[in-house]
């Protein structure tokens, strides 16, 4: 499963078992002859794992072929029916335009639209073809923010009066002290924190040399980045950024730490200056969600939906510009440097509403689908 749709999922039926207990109850399908106790949702409260029969699982080409072909795929409804599912939350799987369970389809972002030259042809077609299938057969379409709604109702018409707004919000985790951080990661007195995975459009190529002019200028600014190395769509790109950091000789003021525990991730989100996240392209980010409810300042590429999520306490700068970048940077060092960090920063005391908001609009989101299917049949 796609990493940051997994943590969407495992983020959401943890938001509504603390906030829209009874309201709405997560049924997850698990394929025959799969461990429970390998779900990765199975230590969630509130969430059943229902498996499927041996005959619907591992068929997936099948059945979105036959959800396509002919409407809908009358054996999984079948299945559906008799668990008593009221509504299927949709993403990456099509069921068909005459499907008779109510579908609630969520597109996190345009990324393919935005900035196709990310993609394979066959990747960028293949999210184009489930687009269109989803917003054409009068789905309820869930988007995380107004800039994707305003995103989707320009690109496929056929969506606009069906989209629905649910942004996602994240728990401010109450992490003890780690008292062996600074020693483990040899951490400088000051530094920003960069926690995106090294997708090409998440954009930290700018930043690398925003560092170079940084240094030119005689700045010391030192950032250290973390995340998944891998990038299935540009398997050469991670070594790309190590090889121009190692030609600009940025030495430990580019810093990549790798895959580090997501304890940690927090730590060094509270320890920083300000997270950055420099990305080209965002539904809404969960970077900057993670470090709101830290009360952590963020360094931000200037994309509206950025603008949307982080109000007041960033600093923004143009994406495609490192120059841009090296300016935001030097401002968010002397913004930011009087405030606390560490054990010392207060988690966001506004977060607990947005949880609760998060929770409130996706069970109404719910609840639309089902309406709007059961008044259109």
């Amino acid at each position: 499963m796609w990493t940051g749709g997994l943590n969407y999922l495992r983020n959401l039926f943890r938001v509504l078992d603390a906030c829209a207990a009874g309201r709405v109850q997560p049924v997850v399908m698990v394929p025959a002859a799969a461990s429970r106790g390998d779900s990765p949702f199975r230590d969630i409260g509130g969430v059943e794992l229902a498996e499927l029969p041996g005959a619907l699982s591992g068929r997936r080409t099948r059945a979105r072929a036959r959800a396509i072909l002919l409407g809908r795929d009358a054996a999984l409804e079948q299945w559906l029916r008799a668990r008593s599912i009221d509504v299927v939350f949709e993403t990456t799987q099509f069921l068909g335009r005459h499907c008779r369970v109510p579908a609630l389809a969520w597109i996190p972002d345009f990324q393919h639209r935005l900035l196709p030259q990310m993609f394979e042809p066959s990747r960028r077609w293949g999210r184009e073809i489930l687009y269109q299938l989803q917003t054409r057969c009068g789905r309820t379409v869930m988007l995380s923010s107004e800039s994707a709604r305003r995103d989707c109702e320009r690109f496929y018409p056929a969506s606009r009066g069906r989209t629905v707004v649910v942004r996602f919000a994240v728990p401010a985790p109450a992490d003890p002290a780690d008292p062996t951080l600074a020693a483990r990661y040899a951490l400088p007195a000051e530094f920003f924190y960069l926690p995106n995975q090294f997708w090409k459009h998440k954009n930290h190529r700018v930043i690398i040399e925003a560092l170079a002019l940084l240094r030119q200028q005689g700045s010391e600014v030192v950032v250290l980045v973390s995340g998944n190395p891998a990038d299935v769509r540009n398997p050469a790109h991670y070594g790309e950024l190590a090889a121009r950091a190692a030609a600009l000789q940025l030495g430990t003021h580019w810093r990549v730490l790798g895959m580090i525990p997501a304890a940690d991730v927090r730590a060094l989100m509270r320890s920083s200056i300000a997270v950055i996240n420099p990305s080209l392209c965002e539904g809404w980010s969960t970077t900057v969600e993670e470090a709101k409810s830290l009360q952590v300042p963020l360094v931000l590429s200037d994309l509206a939906v950025h603008r949307e999520q982080a109000a007041g306490s960033a600093e923004f700068f143009d994406p495609h510009s490192a120059a841009d970048a090296a300016r935001a940077l030097t401002a968010a060092l002397e913004r930011f440097r009087p405030w606390p960090r560490g054990a010392a920063r207060p988690p966001d005391p506004d977060c607990e509403r947005r949880l609760a908001t998060f929770a409130a609009e996706f069970c109404a989101a719910v609840e639309l689908a089902i309406a709007r299917q059961r008044r259109e049949s």
